[in-house]
């Protein structure tokens, strides 16, 4: 059976192994290859502000971590640990949380499962699914989002673990994407996807260009 490692807390650091033990990349490392000419503007422009923009990514990605945490909480019933956090993360991430609830009210949701590891034997790579669930009767994969914005990358993503999905045996009726805002003036913004096709087939080219750059990497290294 192939094995999921969790070197640390955060999701983007769980490491993932095929059943013979090879290890291979998330979903969102090989996504990491494209091209984000809007991220490079942005970044420019808080560093135009005298902003650290590495400094503020992270902070940006702690406040998501926990927002996720929260929704995650909330649809387990399980108690929040939120002492590592600080008031200011902690008030951010509440916002998204109840952005979660105002977009909760439309639907009957019935939790499957969430926060779950898979892997694909078949085109070698990994992801974590945010939420599987049945959402007005549809058995549904739910990702959410804490961004400005539902990029195309986020659809990719959601390609890449349809398939993570129907390879283990889950049923996909649809996918959509879900963005919490995390400041009070920001609302939600959801994005429903039944036909993927063409999305998959593009993150299929990734994992080939991936595999491709990290053997031109190895040989460099020798």
């Amino acid at each position: 059976m192939p094995t999921i490692e969790k070197v640390s807390r955060v999701k983007a650091h769980i490491r993932y192994r095929l059943a013979d033990g090879t290890i291979v990349p998330g979903a969102t490392t090989v996504l990491g290859i494209l091209a984000k000419p809007a991220l490079v503007k942005w970044a420019n422009n808080l560093g135009l502000q005298g902003i650290d923009s590495t400094k503020y990514v992270d902070k940006l990605a702690t406040i998501g971590t926990l927002a996720h945490l929260m929704v995650e909480n909330y649809l387990t019933g399980t108690e929040p640990d939120y002492t590592s956090y600080s008031p200011e993360e902690i008030g951010k991430a509440e916002n998204s949380l109840l952005k979660f609830l105002d977009w909760e009210k439309q639907y009957d949701i019935k939790m499957i499962f969430n926060e779950k590891p898979l892997i694909s034997e078949l085109y070698g790579f990994g992801g974590t699914i945010d939420c599987y669930a049945e959402i007005n009767g549809k058995k549904a994969l739910l990702d959410f989002k804490t961004s400005k914005a539902i990029y195309d990358e986020h659809i990719i993503q959601l390609a890449a673990y349809k398939q993570l999905l129907i390879e283990n045996g889950f049923e996909v009726d649809e996918v959509r994407v879900l963005r919490i805002g995390r400041t009070e003036e920001e609302g939600f913004e959801e994005r429903r996807e039944t036909n993927l096709t063409k999305h998959w087939e593009l993150f299929k080219h990734l994992i080939e260009v991936y595999k491709l750059k990290n053997k031109i990497n190895r040989k460099e290294a020798v």
